[in-house]
């Protein structure tokens, strides 16, 4: 089995310096952790697991968890995944930092200074899509703190992401509804964030399928944002329907799935308008027994918040990247008869 200063010898550095690239200890200069890093997995580096249990131990090892804010339910289902995966790892002295923002530019960047004032070995974050997000984490892995995306992605230097394949459950979602609706469809979209990067790549996926295969169906040109605010939902969805009296089909991106379809009942449109929807929550479930909504599309959230936390503690503890750099979630389409 090779050695850290075999390793050394051959990358012509000293055992310090593979010890903190291994190890994620201090920064490297890039070119020289990568070329340790290539020559540790040619020789099939397997660092020894009680020592890194016991360095773990020692070490203080500290996550971070930036997520949107739990009033959409989604996200609570996340957090379940995440503390799990936390009660793990508490076995060896490691603590998961949890933080909670609303879908606010400054409030997310202003946790992930906090979270590295407090001393984080890495970050798990689910990224509103601005370039000063993706900066912090340009920055952040500079300095030697790695990051992986989850629920939604950001272009940047994370290491992985994991949730759904957003173009694809767009795709998805038109799919459904161009399958499962008659005549002439004139939809109404409806979306929680257009800085939430899941959120319009579910959009892009949905209008691109629809314009390819579905020439009956058409796409009202104005975009509700109601912020997954379920009151927000109501008070803009009613007035979106008033306003558009031919809409017989609606398209929510997001969350504020059950104060939309509290206004669609208001107005007494149940009947008429199709609806298509994300996730399993409780609110969503009644509605799709009732039959308000058509068809909603799941996507593991308690995976979104278990794998990434599980993903980044070998990352840091192992030196073990994840196999892959997109790991995609399972697509699953719930309807009133297997929900």
């Amino acid at each position: 089995m090779a050695t850290m200063k075999e390793i050394a010898v051959l990358s012509g550095v000293s055992r310090g310096t593979v010890d903190r690239v291994l190890n994620h200890r201090g920064s490297v200069n890039p070119d020289t952790a990568a070329r340790v890093m290539k020559i540790a997995e040619k020789l099939n580096y397997q660092p020894n697991k009680a020592g890194l249990m016991l360095a773990a131990q020692k070490k203080n090892l500290k996550i971070g968890v930036v997520l949107f804010q739990d009033t959409n339910p989604f996200f609570q289902e996340v957090l379940k995944g995440v503390y799990a995966k936390a009660d793990e790892l508490s076995g060896y002295n490691c603590q998961v930092l949890v933080r909670q923002v609303s879908f606010d530019e400054e409030c997310q960047r202003e946790s992930m200074r906090e979270l590295e004032q407090e001393g984080i070995h890495g970050l798990v974050i689910s990224p509103f899509n601005a370039p000063s997000i993706a900066a912090e984490i340009n920055r952040l892995y500079q300095n030697g703190v790695p990051t992986i995306t989850t629920n939604t992605d950001l272009p940047s230097s994370r290491i992985a992401y994991v949730g759904s394949n957003y173009y694809l459950s767009g795709q998805t979602a038109a799919g459904l509804l161009g399958r499962m609706t008659f005549g002439n469809v004139i939809v109404g979209i409806i979306t929680g964030s257009s800085h939430v990067l899941c959120h319009t790549d579910r959009i892009a996926g949905f209008q691109e399928t629809v314009g390819t295969y579905y020439p009956n169906v058409t796409i009202i040109k104005t975009i509700i944002e109601n912020h997954d605010n379920d009151e927000e939902s109501f008070q803009k969805v009613k007035k979106f329907l008033t306003e558009h009296p031919e809409i017989n089909a609606l398209y929510f991106a997001a969350a504020g799935v059950s104060g939309g379809c509290r206004a669609v009942m208001s107005l007494g449109l149940s009947e008429k308008i199709k609806i298509f929807t994300y996730d399993n929550v409780p609110a969503t479930t009644e509605f799709i027994r009732k039959g308000v909504i058509t068809a909603t599309i799941c996507q593991q959230p308690f995976l979104q918040g278990f794998r990434p936390v599980e993903l980044l503690s070998r990352y840091l503890l192992e030196g073990i990247l994840p196999e892959t750099e997109l790991q995609y979630v399972d697509i699953d389409i719930r309807i009133r008869e297997n929900i």
